[in-house]
């Protein structure tokens, strides 16, 4: 299992057992470079092990903190610090950390096992089990070849997560993955394993999107500069390392604040890297422009990196390997090409994510707040026109009978999290679903598994969660004023120029896969038609030739081609070697 995650921590391994208990680790050395800090690590003293992924950003207060408890430490690793704070605090505390992680810590007297993820689930943990064991990793892929020898992990298609991989833009809600035997730990959350094999799950936090009395007399001025004193901190948090940090720049308005930001806090010299890709079908491949305006401003040592599209196509099958479930959005391989070239000059990259779903940038959080959405119902029918990618009737239509669903689930999905309470109003209930489930398992797990690929570690200080706390609480016509992000763009005035806040809406661009053709249309048909498309049977014939025979006539609302959605999931599957029949 480790050696499957060789890329994500390609510095060196560590293995550890005791009675029913084993953890493995890969290790990507970042802030402790003593072999003090390697893992899994045991403290006997205490008799706790853990293995863990990821980065507390607060651990030298927590350090100091706990020395004041009388705890002594033998490095200055943040692993110590989190077995120490565990004895200390108990499952509680998680309620201290500052970053992002995904753990194991091991009992050694009493047996118990905890597993827990940080609150926006930029750290993934797969779990997978039968009656004879549980296994856990921080790839799906890792947990496929800890059940190969016995063949002990059920790899059907789950039929939920089907229909919400085909309807909900991609995005599978977990604990679901798209593979019957395979869950994942959903964010903020803890589960803990008895001795007796029994298990509790518990969710620690959740963002509460109501207003605060005393944020009540703020004005749009204030909220303004409390955004940016908050992303200030956040970013200047993730500076924590022993090694140079630089940043990913789109050139969008997210990239470049951090960017300025980083500027603000002394990081002269600042790395700085933007991708571009040739041209096709009449889609411009790049936005180096603005990105330049940012490079410029702040003199970073900025690297344009230009990729052929020759040289796309041989690295889909890395990008493909390289995710733990399927993630069709075009970014992936964008992402992928970008983090092979950065890993060559830096280990660590603050990234702009996030910034969309917890300011509301997307075209769809205005209708969201229109008298049709106030309703619960009304929220509901607003947000699946502007962001589900097909209908019942369509999704019927498109997949096996076998795999079918009588009812709604993905609409099922999205209704009962906007009944819930902590939010009111469409715009409200809208940032908190993307917030909590769309940005984990859509652009959060691209950037861990594209950059993970390379063993280059991505920090997203727009998920620092003090100040997703705090947008939560900022009155939705704020954050959707300006066609989207307002009070964002408008802090950002203070640090940016305006010829980058003010241009067009962009995103990655990756012509090649928005308009088929040529050699990338040939994978896309051979992967259809291949014999273990042809067993497996997850759509009917009929749609897939009407698709094939117009590959770039159907696009969903959110302009996704609905091929290369089909096409996608396909050829993950057989990437990873999953043969036999769906259902």
């Amino acid at each position: 299992m480790a050696e499957v995650m060789v890329p994500r921590g390609p510095d060196s391994a560590g293995v550890w057992s005791q009675g029913r208990v084993a953890l493995g680790h890969r290790r990507l050395r970042i802030i402790d470079l003593s072999e003090a800090g390697a893992q899994p690590m045991v403290d006997s003293e205490l008799g706790l092990s853990i293995a863990w992924n990821g980065c507390i950003y607060n651990y030298e207060q927590l350090r100091t903190d706990l020395m004041g408890h009388g705890y002594r430490f033998f490095s200055h690793s943040d692993t110590e610090v989190l077995i120490k704070a565990y004895h200390h605090w108990g499952d509680g505390f998680v309620e201290h950390l500052k970053g992002m992680y995904a753990f194991a810590i091991v009992e050694r007297d009493s047996g118990r096992v905890l597993l827990g993820r940080d609150r926006l689930g930029i750290k993934p943990l797969y779990i997978t089990e039968n009656a004879d064991r549980i296994r856990f990793a921080s790839s799906l892929p890792a947990l496929l070849a800890g059940g190969a020898r016995d063949n002990s992990i059920d790899t059907r298609i789950d039929q939920v997560a089907l229909h919400h991989y085909m309807t909900f833009h991609s995005v599978v809600p977990p604990p679901r993955t798209i593979l019957r035997g395979v869950g994942k730990l959903p964010p903020a959350s803890l589960m803990a394993i008895e001795p007796d094999g029994t298990r509790t799950t518990k969710l620690y936090w959740e963002p509460d999107f109501t207003r605060r009395d005393e944020r009540a007399d703020w004005s749009e001025q204030d909220w303004e500069d409390a955004v940016l004193d908050s992303l200030r901190v956040a970013v200047e948090r993730r500076l924590v390392a022993d090694v140079p940090v630089g940043c990913l720049l789109s050139g969008g308005v997210d990239s470049s604040l951090i960017v300025g930001l980083l500027a603000e806090a002394g990081q002269h010299g600042l790395k700085t890297f933007s991708i571009g890709f040739e041209s096709v079908g009449g889609v411009q491949g790049d936005e180096f422009r603005y990105s330049d305006v940012i490079a410029k401003r702040f003199d970073t040592d900025h690297h344009q990196i230009r990729i052929g599209t020759d040289r796309m196509l041989p690295a889909l099958g890395g990008a493909i390997d390289a995710m733990s479930e399927p993630m069709v959005s075009h970014d992936c391989v964008a992402f992928y090409l970008l983090s092979q070239e950065v890993a060559k000059h830096v280990k660590v990259v603050q990234s702009g994510q996030g910034a969309d779903e917890v300011f509301a940038g997307y075209h769809w959080y205005p209708p969201m707040g229109e008298p049709a959405a106030a309703s619960l119902q009304g929220s509901v029918a607003s947000y699946r026109a502007a962001f589900f990618d097909r209908d019942q009737s369509a999704y019927a239509a498109l997949v096996s009978p076998a795999l079918a669903t009588a009812d709604d689930p993905s609409e099922l999905f999205v209704a009962e999290h906007f009944a819930r309470a902590g939010a009111t109003g469409g715009v409200d209930r809208a940032l908190r679903l993307d917030t909590t489930v769309m940005l984990v398992d859509d652009p959060v797990k691209r950037v861990d598994n594209m950059t993970m690929a390379w063993g280059l570690e991505g920090r997203v200080p727009f998920l620092d969660h003090d100040l997703v706390e705090l947008a939560a609480t900022c009155p939705p016509q704020y954050k959707t004023a300006h066609e989207g992000k307002g009070v964002l763009k408008q802090a950002a005035r203070k640090v940016i120029p305006s010829e980058v806040i003010d241009r067009p809406k962009g995103y990655f661009p990756v012509p090649a896969l928005t308009h088929l053709e040529g050699p990338y249309l040939d994978m896309v048909r051979d992967a259809l038609y291949a014999p273990e498309a042809k067993e497996r049977g997850l759509f009917r014939p009929e749609a897939v030739e009407q698709l094939l025979a117009d590959p770039n006539g159907r696009l969903t609302p959110l302009r996704g081609n609905e091929l290369w959605q089909i096409a996608l999931l396909e050829l993950w599957l057989q990437r990873h070697g999953i043969k036999g029949p769906a259902a």
